[in-house]
């Protein structure tokens, strides 16, 4: 087990006898008690920090403070994310979890709208169906700030290093990555990881052949054809979908800032805001689709992304918002269109286009398909 955590100790999720020193370090953070305290105290108390630091560190403390492993941890998530379920969901639903095994360990490769709430949802789905909750692959761009990089790592997140730049340094990483999924797998511990870089802030969603060939490299260490391969890693497509595009706004944003001046360089904090904003946005209805182990007839990376965007596209629950942006609105209650365009109404007129594009674009493909 030490070389196992030797080898991986940078990137991995931490270990029950490193939670209560990551916890510690949490409430020792600042910047952690000050967001905590702007989103549970009063606005007045939130920005005395004299008072709101002690009073939060406090109620933590009898919270946290014994905490002493990871299930302990995930626990408490689980308490937070039934409420945020509650509060900023009208519902969220599964389909395909009765297909799967639950003593299996999959990989499961998901579309991406969502930093945290995509995992974090899945997860939610495989708790209630009593499978175990997923090694969740997270970028290191997200992790600029210590107490975040605390909060994912002590909620089973493993990091992907795309910082590295150097060619070396890179096949370094992406080889480390690709023994760390393996591993995982073999031991029982099941993975997710996002079918591309980056959400799909277009609603185009489409698999990245560059990842599956992440994949194969520890299936080229074992000597193992692609296909072989392939089927040792139980690969699961999953299809996430919202009623309400979460930060669909700062979304089209980017993309029209992009399509104007050629590119779009995110600011100090943006990721972290975005976290923030997905988690308190209204979602209405959110549906997971759990599709089936791919096992045959993919001899090749892109023949595999094309068998997961297959299932990923079919499974894809469309909501009303999705026909309504286009323009297929004829059976969608006259309340559903209302509030829709509602909603509409908030986004400044120069973005609407892109967002009802957004919006627009999982009916489009499917009915191509």
């Amino acid at each position: 087990m030490s070389s196992l955590v030797d080898t991986y100790a940078q990137i991995r999720p931490y270990n029950d006898d490193e939670v209560p020193a990551a916890l510690a370090r949490l409430l020792a953070d600042d910047d952690f008690i000050d967001v905590i305290a702007k989103y549970n105290l009063p606005r007045w108390l939130s920005h005395w920090s004299t008072l709101s630091r002690p009073l939060v560190r406090a109620r933590l403390r009898g919270k946290w403070g014994r905490f002493t492993s990871v299930e302990q941890v995930q626990q408490e998530v689980a308490h937070y994310l039934e409420l945020l379920i509650k509060n900023t969901t009208s519902k969220v639903t599964y389909s395909g979890l009765d297909k799967l095994d639950r003593n299996a360990a999959y990989l499961f490769i998901s579309n991406h709208r969502d930093i945290v709430l995509d995992p974090a949802l899945m997860n939610w789905g495989l708790h209630q169906h009593k499978m175990n909750t997923v090694r969740i692959a997270i970028g290191d761009n997200l992790l600029q700030v210590p107490y975040i990089t605390e909060l994912m790592r002590l909620n089973k997140s493993f990091i992907v290093k795309r910082s590295a730049k150097a060619p070396k340094e890179m096949l370094k990483a992406l080889s480390q990555l690709s023994n760390y999924i393996y591993d995982s797998l073999q031991s029982g511990h099941s993975i997710w990881i996002a079918q591309k870089e980056g959400r799909a802030k277009d609603g185009i969603d489409q698999t990245d052949p560059a990842l599956l060939k992440m994949l194969q490299l520890q299936g080229r260490k074992l000597k193992l054809p692609f296909d072989e391969y392939v089927r040792t890693l139980k690969i699961v497509p999953v299809s996430i979908s919202y009623q309400y595009e979460p930060c669909a706004i700062a979304k089209a944003k980017e993309l029209v800032h992009k399509r104007e001046f050629g590119a779009y360089v995110k600011a100090q904090g943006e990721d972290i805001e975005s976290i923030l904003e997905g988690i308190r946005s209204d979602k209405g209805h959110v549906h997971i689709a759990f599709g089936e182990p791919i096992v045959t007839g993919c001899e090749t990376p892109d023949e595999l992304a094309h068998s997961i965007d297959q299932q990923i596209l079919g499974h894809y629950y469309l909501h009303p918002s999705n026909y309504i942006a286009a323009g297929e609105d004829e059976k969608i209650s006259s309340k559903e269109q209302q509030d829709f365009l509602q909603r509409l109404e908030l986004v400044p007129e120069e973005l609407k286009a892109q967002v009802l594009a957004m919006y627009a674009e999982p009916f489009k493909r499917k009915l191509a398909s």
